[in-house]
């Protein structure tokens, strides 16, 4: 018997810890494809969020999720029941088939399964008229995945960074992955390849406001040359090409990405720029009933 409860001792820790974790679960659950499970090898949602520092009590802006809300059907359930989800999505009353299609399916989607979507709020990001993503000041994360190049083209990026500024919390997170740019190419201002070089990506973040914090090689793709034909969308998902040395863009696999997070800065105090050695105890560097000196680190 002593044996048997010895072995059980050892053998508990291991089964603990190979449990899988609720995120874990959801990425496995059965409400995601094949297809779209498929792609996990390249865009790595367990280790992003890790790395993004996304918990399920937080409240989250998912940024122009796309039709099919790869990362929705991920974060939503996740964050369900002791969290928060807005998804800012295209303008209902947009005049561009594009984003109406988009937002359409997207709604389709959302409105048959409420046991996983019933608590997604829909918002509008529609730069320059609607930019209230979230309520200011309101949000522990904003995500994005693989989006910027598009405000690039359209001449949005600022008010967009701007928007996500306005709607994290002082200390939130602001998480981007996006196709990686070479370094040894200018930056086109427009995007045109789909690409974007990540000193672009931080200048824009800073611009509005953003300190950088880190960034990680969890979705690099050292395969891809970054001289296609159509761009970025010459490589998978997209194939642009179609059948056109579709084996040999499959070999590469999805783009090779950046994944970057910058934090909205904590406001500074009028504590901050004293001395420090003026601090002799915990009482009296107390000084919360001093109001906060307004910091603009734009």
């Amino acid at each position: 018997m002593r044996k048997i409860l010895l072995a059980l001792l050892f053998v508990a820790p291991y089964i603990a810890a190979n449990e899988p974790t609720a995120l874990q679960h959801i990425i496995n659950g059965k409400h995601r494809s094949a297809e779209h499970k498929q792609r996990d090898q390249y865009r790595h949602p367990e280790q992003t969020l890790a790395f993004f520092d996304v918990k399920d009590t937080m409240t989250v802006v998912e940024i122009s999720p796309g039709k099919e809300g790869w990362y929705t059907e991920i974060l939503a359930p996740y964050l369900r029941d002791k969290g928060k989800l807005y998804a800012a999505h295209f303008s209902p009353g947009s005049d561009n088939p594009f984003f109406k299609s988009s937002l359409d399916a997207f709604l389709d989607k959302i409105h048959k399964h409420p046991k996983l979507y019933d608590k997604v709020e829909i918002t509008v990001l529609d730069p320059p008229k609607e930019v209230q993503i979230a309520p200011n000041n309101s949000a522990d994360r904003v995500l994005t995945f693989r989006n910027v190049h598009n405000w690039m083209k359209n001449d949005q990026a600022p008010a967009v960074f701007n928007a996500m500024f306005k709607a994290l919390k002082p200390g939130g997170i602001l998480g981007i992955v996006e196709h990686r740019g070479s370094i040894l190419k200018p930056q086109d201002p427009k995007a045109v390849s789909g690409y974007v070089t990540e000193d672009y990506v931080i200048a824009l973040a800073r611009k509005a406001g953003f300190e950088f914090l880190a960034k990680s090689e969890i979705n690099a793709n050292p395969k891809d040359t970054k001289n296609y034909p159509e761009g970025v969308w010459t490589l998978p998902p997209t194939l642009k090409l179609k059948e056109e040395d579709k084996d040999k863009y499959l070999a590469i696999g999805e783009s090779d990405r950046m994944t970057i997070k910058f934090i909205k800065p904590q406001p500074k105090t009028i504590a901050s720029f004293l001395p420090k050695a003026l601090f002799t105890d915990v009482e009296r560097a107390s000084l919360a009933d001093i109001p906060a000196v307004i910091h603009n680190s734009k």
